[in-house]
């Protein structure tokens, strides 16, 4: 990290922690582009300050509530958030006072009643597809992009790594595709991605992308091959 391409990006974050504290960055993109990974990696450079990494799917509605509202097939569209709720999420940050967030389960594809405290983060990064909606509440936003066409089979990767996991998990979401050929598996995955993903990439979360201080671009390796900075 420190010899990376992205040390500008971490000595900008030291930078404006130095001026600001709590600092609350944005980290919005694709799905399965690799947010969680480089929020995780962002914190690990920033340490030792006190970095909290918080996913917005935790502020998802829940299942029920998106079934009730006919929004199932529009989980991560900007209508199935609990956007006051983050909005306060991130104001009791600034506030200094401790803090916990909801949790959200990929196994069981939903939120799960079991806050996470996090105590008093000197550095909160806000990571999600849609994170950067919320750019007049953040003081750093980061988009992380890649070509479509990679992220397609990232997704489907990720799809078939978490079908092989149910396997041995009954209560998993993806436990219903476990035993289909790898094939199959990519062939849903494909259709998953143009019926859902790919709507919400292009109507939704892409244009976010606008709020951005700085673009942060993948190659089809996953290696970062710029930083765009606009402002």
């Amino acid at each position: 990290m420190e010899t990376g391409p992205l040390t500008p990006l971490v000595d900008h974050l030291r930078a404006a922690h130095a001026e600001r504290a709590p600092l609350v960055v944005g980290l919005g993109g694709p799905v399965a582009v690799g947010k969680s990974t480089l929020a995780a990696a962002l914190a690990d450079a920033l340490a030792p300050r006190a970095v909290a990494v918080v996913g917005t799917d935790g502020f998802l509605l829940p299942n029920a509530v998106l079934i009730e509202r006919g929004l199932f097939l529009r989980k991560g569209f900007p209508e199935s958030y609990d956007a006051a709720a983050l909005s306060a999420f991130i104001a009791r940050v600034r506030s200094g006072a401790p803090v916990e967030v909801p949790v959200y389960s990929h196994t069981e594809y939903d939120v799960v009643d079991a806050p996470r405290p996090i105590g008093t983060p000197e550095v909160c990064i806000v990571e999600g597809v849609n994170a950067l909606r919320f750019a007049a509440d953040l003081d750093v936003a980061l988009y992380l992009h890649a070509e479509e066409e990679h992220i397609v089979g990232w997704y489907a990767d990720r799809f078939v790594a978490q079908c092989a996991a149910a396997r041995d998990d009954e209560t998993s979401f993806y436990r219903g595709w476990a035993e289909l050929p790898e094939a199959e598996q990519r062939v849903l995955a494909a259709q998953f991605w143009d019926s859902i993903n790919h709507p919400n990439l292009v109507d939704h979360i892409a244009p976010t992308a606008e709020a951005a201080h700085v673009v942060v671009v993948k190659g089809a390796d996953h290696g970062i091959v710029r930083l765009e900075w606009r402002t």
